[in-house]
């Protein structure tokens, strides 16, 4: 699409709403594609039996007694339209984040929000750029609307080469991603590193910091970037309810970003998608405090045993601070993936650097130990 004509459909509010009308089929599409030739061949619900499902970073804990309980009492206005507790859910949200409402937009789950962003770049012209691997929704959705995707490796500890991405950036990159911690390593960068990184990054492109996982490290580490959006950066910081909190299935999420930079956002949603169920679990979990704590030592003991293993094994891997851990595969991905299947188990398998990676997200520890059990019949 050229210049002239992607400015004219965006003018065109046919062209926009078409536009809306694929988003979320585009989305869906995206989030299922494979991650490598070997996810090209199989589909994992044709898997005998019911499959313990190690391959999307849910919470096997959730949603909490406070969301389920909020839920219920919820219901009485489930016939009512949800404009009313999107409102109140921003003016909750803009609290706890110390910023104004006009800070905050709620979104159909951080899917959503990364999709406006990638949207807008495209729409715009020009480049967006990440580490690789990481989450690619923002860029591949950004690809559907002629953006480029310009991609920096992480470095040899799977970690953010912070420096290579600096030197990436050009003068047409419109939006720089970064998940921290990582989708699919859950690796980490130091949070003043990081904050001083964002700050000068900002002053060249917009910076969107994908804080999906970030409740996963322990309070006193979870150095997040909305201070600089407080200080009025070119910074967009995202939020999900999917992982610490247990709400995947009732996609909900928000984006903390400068009041200008969310009205632009808005420019590209669909509508009123929030529903009265999300926005009540969500509203209950904010400041449940004690459920995300619980998560976080359930997560931790399961992640620690399942490192323990890697390491024993002589396998490298990231040093995780989430619920995902990614290694290189000890055989063909086609044949983990199938006989991980084959015995019950959901997990990933990701290309980089011309190798095939395991990706296994973190259950209960008692999956945990069935799943290395498992894994080893399969590579015996």
């Amino acid at each position: 699409m050229s210049n002239y004509s992607r400015r004219n459909w965006l003018k065109s509010a046919a062209g926009l709403t078409a536009g809306m009308m694929i988003t979320s089929a585009w989305a869906d599409s995206l989030l299922a594609a494979p991650a490598s030739r070997a996810e090209e061949y199989l589909n994992p619900m044709l898997a005998p039996g019911k499959l313990t499902r190690l391959g999307s970073n849910e919470n096997p804990y959730g949603p909490s007694a406070k969301a389920r309980k909020a839920l219920v009492a919820a219901m009485d206005e489930f016939n009512r339209y949800a404009n009313d507790a999107v409102t109140d859910l921003r003016q909750a949200i803009a609290d706890k984040e110390g910023v104004t409402a006009d800070h905050i937009l709620v979104t159909a789950g951080s899917s959503e929000t990364l999709c406006l962003a990638g949207m807008g770049a495209g729409l715009e012209g020009g480049a967006v750029l990440s580490a690789f691997p990481t989450f690619r929704l923002l860029m591949e959705y950004a690809e559907k609307f002629q953006a480029r995707w310009d991609k920096v490796d992480l470095d040899a500890q799977l970690v953010h080469d912070l420096p290579a991405l600096a030197a990436a950036i050009k003068s047409d990159t419109k939006i720089l991603f970064l998940c921290n911690p990582n989708n699919p390593t859950g690796t980490c960068i130091a949070g003043n590193i990081l904050r001083d990184f964002c700050l000068e990054m900002s002053r060249k492109t917009t910076v969107f910091v994908d804080e999906a996982y970030i409740e996963f490290l322990e309070p006193s580490e979870q150095r997040t970037m909305v201070e600089l959006v407080k200080q009025g950066n070119n910074v967009i910081v995202s939020r999900t309810f999917s992982k610490v909190h247990g709400l995947a299935g009732l996609r909900i999420a928000y984006a903390i970003a400068p009041p200008d930079t969310i009205k632009k956002l808005q420019r590209y949603q669909m509508g009123p998608v929030i529903n009265q169920a999300a926005l009540a679990a969500a509203k209950a979990s904010l400041e449940d405090e004690e459920f995300a704590a619980f998560t976080r030592k359930k997560n931790n003991e399961a992640l620690a045993f399942f490192s323990q293993y890697l390491t024993q094994k002589g396998w490298f891997h990231g040093q995780s601070r989430a619920n995902v851990v990614l290694f290189p595969a000890p055989k063909p991905g086609k044949y983990i993936l199938e006989q991980t299947l084959a015995k019950g188990f959901q997990i990933r398998v990701w290309d980089y650097q011309q190798k095939e990676w395991c990706r296994v997200s973190i259950g209960t520890l008692n999956e945990m130990k069935a799943f290395t059990k498992a894994f080893d019949e399969v590579l015996a």
